[in-house]
């Protein structure tokens, strides 16, 4: 079988495999669509915290099944995704029910080898049913279970302000589910094209650019001066993060599901004044994957609108770059793998 593998930052290579075979407890899966995330293009950057090189990138997952132990729920034709975060199931976090943030995590794809393969054998205990959802809808799960996760965080109640900074599709997704728990929804955004897409799209009321207006004027204006009861950052951009804290209302929740390598500066008195809280989001939880899946059926969310491009795999070398820089046009892309 064919991978594709980035051996360097900046660097791809095509190579050949064995198809993997499907030992006691896993499930071979045969890949049909593979999302391409901010974790992809952070780590053909090099920029990708938590990360060595040589890696098979790619964890957004829809796949066929192929082979399974007798036992197992999955059968062969079942189309299925995954939740690519595999926990030790033994450390404090896992014992306490956060497998999202297991001490000694390995994410699909990120610290062992991922999904830009023919083939994959993953752990059945890994393997999420695809309830009726397309291949499409099914390499969106796992993005939207990331947002769906943040916003879950944040407890937001009917009538909280919610300002989602970044509107790539983790924002979008944030931006769907805060709206699903009643939040009014702000977004901030450099690419007037993505703010267009919010509006037209997403039918959000209140977008701002900050390179074209003064964001903490507008969110006073927007808010009659209360600010916003919840920022989530999906940029894991260290200045509009540090500059995020300003916009938090007394009493307000600051949830980072972007991640990215330097120092976050809080001014103590601001933030100590608000009583405010600071929690990072990482991973997502099956919880998080059945409440996607459950909106999808439901058409609360229609992630189909956030897929703007289309790559066969045997050209994802030489057009990745290209995707990399197509600030004004993309939104998410999926690589195909049988077409």
């Amino acid at each position: 079988m064919k991978a594709l593998i980035c051996k360097t930052p900046g660097e791809f290579s095509y190579i050949n495999k064995d198809i993997p075979s499907a030992r006691e407890n896993m499930v071979l899966l045969k890949m049909k669509r593979l999302g391409i995330c901010g974790t992809d293009y952070h780590a053909f950057e090099g920029t990708q915290p938590f990360f060595e090189y040589p890696r098979i990138l790619g964890h957004e997952i829809a796949a066929e099944v192929v082979k399974s132990d007798d036992g197992c729920e999955f059968k062969p034709g079942d189309f299925v995704t995954i939740s690519p975060y595999f926990s030790c199931g033994t450390c404090i976090a896992c014992r306490s029910g956060k497998t999202n943030c297991c001490v000694s995590i390995k994410v699909f794809g990120v610290h062992i080898d991922g999904a830009m393969q023919e083939y994959i054998s993953v752990p059945a205990s890994a393997v999420v049913a695809g309830k009726g959802l397309t291949l499409d809808e099914l390499a969106l799960v796992e993005p939207l279970a990331i947002s769906a996760h943040g916003v879950g965080l944040a407890q937001i109640k009917k009538g909280d302000t919610v300002l989602v900074l970044g509107a790539g599709p983790i924002g979008l997704g944030a931006m769907a589910f805060s709206r699903i728990n009643g939040g009014e929804v702000i977004v901030i955004d450099v690419n007037d094209n993505r703010l267009a897409f919010c509006r037209d799209q997403f039918d959000v009321k209140y977008t701002i650019n900050p390179l074209k207006a003064d964001p903490l004027e507008q969110i006073k204006e927007i808010t009659g001066g209360d600010m916003v009861k919840v920022v989530i950052d999906c940029t894991g951009n260290l200045n509009a993060i540090n500059d995020a804290f300003r916009f938090l209302a007394h009493s307000g929740k600051f949830i980072m599901i972007g991640l990215q390598k330097g120092v976050i500066q809080i001014l103590h008195p601001e933030f100590h004044k608000r009583e405010a809280m600071l929690m990072s989001s990482r991973n997502a939880l099956p919880v998080d994957f059945e409440n996607v899946i459950d909106c999808i059926s439901k058409n609360l969310i229609k992630p189909l609108e956030l897929v703007t491009h289309y790559v066969p795999f045997d050209q994802v070398k030489g057009k990745f770059d290209q995707l990399l820089h197509a600030k004004e046009s993309l939104i998410k892309a999926l690589i195909c793998f049988d077409e």
